[in-house]
């Protein structure tokens, strides 16, 4: 067989285990790229060859994984974040685009900061694979980043990722702000928001494949979000900034639970590319400490 005909098997395959046509198009191509080590200018000059030895075994086992709507990120074991790739596995939360909000709204915040001031000091909880904490580490010259998160596989798959791409971050194993003490200037979170009713209704892919615990947030999805805002208030510095990711229809309750905080402002949420409203933007209310004497 050619290499065009696996790929229009391949296809059909997916196309057959539920999967849409323009993504199994793409998902078929994908899969050959990883198993042949090519770009996507080599494989279409040689899709009219024969495969290569070695090729139809590897790439059925992965086409089957993507049949039973196994998420492509877990078969390749990466997925861009921010221009970047970063590794990701069963234990992790594969990022999405629309959490690049965070870094947009952090880098923006950063930048209109007075020129000399100190380093920031930058949380981020539930880190995950580090997607968050690795890109603020790497982008923001001289922060100081910490991250959180309570799975001790995710935080190993953080760690490598922070290691692979040069970032330095301080990881801590526990819920929210772990042991860490202090004050934060910036707090980022991608925190589970899903409604537990709701997880039963989501696609394959995350449902049946994506950790529990990164997705689902008690009966309305805000019970982290709610603990989130309860202990930021204390945490950030005066004139420190919470940016968290929330879900699609919690715009409203986002909005009372932060008015109902002491220490916080609610600034916006800011919508996604789709409209969506998808990320929080908070500021501290802590007055600023005058140390001139």
């Amino acid at each position: 067989m050619t290499l065009h005909e696996h790929l229009r098997a391949a296809r059909a395959r997916l196309i057959a285990a539920g999967i849409p046509r323009v993504e199994a198009i793409l998902d078929a191509e994908l899969l050959a790229r990883y198993v042949l080590g090519w770009d996507r200018v080599a494989l279409v000059a040689r899709l009219p060859d024969p495969a290569p030895a070695g090729f139809a075994s590897a790439y059925a086992a992965c086409v089957d994984r993507r049949a039973v709507r196994e998420p492509l990120a877990y078969i390749t074991g990466v997925q861009e974040f921010w221009d970047r790739q970063f590794q990701v596995g069963p234990g992790v939360l594969i990022p999405r685009p629309e959490t690049e909000l965070i870094i947009e709204e952090a880098l923006s915040w950063a930048g209109a900061r007075a020129a000399g001031a100190a380093p920031l000091r930058v949380l981020d909880i539930g880190t995950g694979s580090g997607c968050l904490a690795v890109t603020l580490a790497l982008e923001i010259a001289g922060a100081q980043v910490a991250a959180t998160d309570v799975s001790s596989a995710a935080l190993a798959i953080a760690r490598t990722n922070a290691e692979r791409l040069g970032a330095t971050v301080d990881f801590h194993l526990g819920a929210y702000l772990a042991d860490l003490a202090g004050s934060f200037d910036l707090i980022v979170s991608n925190p589970p928001y899903v409604a537990a009713p709701a997880h039963a209704g989501l696609a394959p892919e995350v449902r049946d494949h994506e950790p529990v615990t990164a997705l689902v947030a008690g009966a309305e999805g805000l019970d982290v979000i709610r603990e989130i805002v309860r202990r930021a208030g204390p945490a950030l510095a005066p004139a420190g900034l919470l940016l968290m990711e929330i879900g699609y229809d919690q715009a409203a309750a986002v909005s009372r639970i932060v008015a109902d905080s002491e220490g916080l402002r609610l600034l916006q949420i800011r919508e996604d590319l789709q409209g969506i409203p998808r990320v929080a933007i908070v500021a501290s209310t802590r007055p600023r400490v005058d140390s001139s004497g």
